[in-house]
């Protein structure tokens, strides 16, 4: 019974992390559309898992392939979730995904808590390998550029939040 629970309770924490993901995509895709990004394609609409990148956008002439991590602002103890981890060999699989759409590798950070969102966008380079977002970086202004600041959210976040 205990060994159960512990699976169903690992399948409801990975659907609701999923969840969060693909909620952060629509929130990033907003960010890009309202920070005037054209030609924005979901890169998961032509492969599932694409390689690093979530989208495909354009602005000013300049091509990305943009990986979005979306979390959540406070852990479980209630600290700052200070760095969203890019993934497992993160820099070889941007660099694919930029030769194959001829675009720069940037990443967003799509930071939520119970009722607002903030967005930071930066490029890949900046990080110098390093295979995280340092957040508390972004925040501050020294990594990235601050698409969307602590704009409210009018939905339950409920399910979302990672407080049991």
């Amino acid at each position: 019974m205990i060994l159960k629970m512990s699976e169903e309770l690992k399948k409801k924490e990975a659907k609701r992390k999923k969840s969060l993901g693909e909620l952060g995509e629509l929130f990033g895709i907003k960010a890009l559309v309202d920070n005037k990004f054209e030609k924005i394609v979901n890169l998961n609409d032509i492969k599932m898992n694409y390689p690093f990148a979530d989208l495909y956008a354009e602005k000013d002439g300049k091509k990305y392939v943009i990986s979005i991590k979306a979390r959540n602002k406070y852990q479980k103890n209630g600290t700052l979730n200070s760095r969203y981890k890019l993934g497992s060999n993160a820099y070889s699989k941007a660099k694919y995904a930029a030769k194959e759409w001829k675009a720069e590798a940037y990443w967003m950070a799509v930071q939520f808590d119970k009722k607002r969102v903030s967005i930071y966008f930066g490029s890949l380079a900046e990080l110098n390998q390093s295979n995280g977002i340092p957040i508390r970086k972004c925040e501050s202004g020294t990594v990235g550029t601050c698409l969307v600041k602590d704009k409210k959210h009018y939905f339950d976040f409920s399910y979302f939040d990672n407080k049991e």
